[in-house]
């Protein structure tokens, strides 16, 4: 079969790979769409993604396909069944997981970090990582449950109350998925930041009351001109450095910022311990996508959450080392590989 294989740094190749073959409780999937997720960008630059990445393995940890077999012991899944896939297959026994932290596993299995994944014509994953996709439900919607499942986490965490204002940085997928999920918890007003005038006019459609260029407007003097006082919730979604300093200058008083965007592991920010106290700013980040997977396919089918709008394209393997290599290019939204 035709696999991504990521070999080490700026390093990704096609090549024929063995076609897997499914234990006792696995099952074969044909992987029809694989996102391209911001942890693969950061793992093609060399950097640490929620765990760490030994190569040569094939990535791709979003993705949507049709069952072509299944193993002896496999009871609720048949071959023919349209199926998504949660990339973190749990111990079990750990502390973590025995103590309702899964996500913090100390034996986790990264499916598409650790070992391979959906950037492949086939892969195989135990069942119990699989979900039926609702009818209806297209491939490329049912590959962003795994986003989606870990915004759901991070809004979760937020703890948006009805009527308050909501302030996204960053107006890539994430963003505009944290977007839709503020209105559906009840922000009052949602405020976008994001400098490409597409993302904001699509931030717009999807749910944001103002949208704002943060590189050509004075953010503050806008708010002010548009009489919003406080903000409850900052959502920081581009991962860097300058834009996490920017939530906490947002943040009002009791607020939550969420930093959410992943920077790289060694990036710092200069913070004013009194800053913090003054306003008495909770400061909390999110951590992949604890047990949050079938409410992120349920709301996805319930048509109440666009995962569709911001995808820019959809790409054969040959592809996704363009992708991965060209910022201009993900500037665009976000890319579906269609092994």
């Amino acid at each position: 079969m035709k696999s991504a294989v990521f070999h080490g740094l700026h390093d990704i190749r096609v090549e024929e790979t063995p076609r897997p073959v499914p234990g006792a409780e696995d099952v074969l999937i044909r992987v029809m769409a694989c996102g391209v997720c911001g942890t693969d960008v950061h793992i093609y630059e060399g950097d640490k993604g929620a765990a760490a990445v030994h190569p040569p393995v094939i990535l791709g940890h979003e993705f949507a396909g049709v069952v072509e077999a299944v193993g002896p012991q496999v009871r609720r899944i048949r071959p023919g069944d349209r199926i998504c896939v949660d990339p973190n297959q749990l111990c079990g026994a750990c502390a973590y997981c025995l103590g309702g932290m899964g996500h913090f596993c100390e034996s986790m299995v990264g499916i598409g970090t650790t070992r391979d994944g959906g950037f492949a014509q086939y892969c195989a994953v135990p069942e119990k990582q699989v979900h039926l996709l609702p009818e209806g439900v297209t491939f490329a919607q049912g590959a962003m449950t795994e986003p989606v499942a870990c915004c759901l986490h991070g809004i979760d965490m937020c703890e948006i109350r009805p009527g308050e204002t909501v302030c996204v940085i960053g107006g890539g997928m994430i963003g505009l998925i944290m977007v839709q999920l503020s209105r559906l918890s009840g922000a009052g007003r949602v405020v976008l930041l994001e400098p490409v005038e597409s993302k904001r006019a699509l931030g717009l459609q999807l749910g944001a009351d103002m949208a704002i260029d943060p590189l050509r407007e004075d953010v503050k003097a806008v708010l002010a001109a548009a009489g919003v006082e406080r903000i409850a919730t900052v959502i920081e979604c581009a991962g860097l450095p300058s834009t996490v300093e920017q939530a906490i200058d947002l943040a009002g008083k009791r607020s939550v910022v969420m930093m959410f965007g992943l920077t790289k592991p060694d990036d710092t920010i200069p913070l004013k311990p009194f800053t913090i106290f003054q306003k008495e700013v909770t400061l909390k980040a999110s951590f992949i996508n604890p047990y949050t997977q079938a409410r992120a396919l349920a709301l996805i089918g319930s048509g109440r959450l666009d995962v569709s709008s911001m995808v820019a394209g959809v790409l054969p393997l040959e592809g996704l080392a363009g992708v991965l290599a060209d910022p201009a290019l993900r500037a665009k939204g976000k890319y579906i590989i269609a092994p």
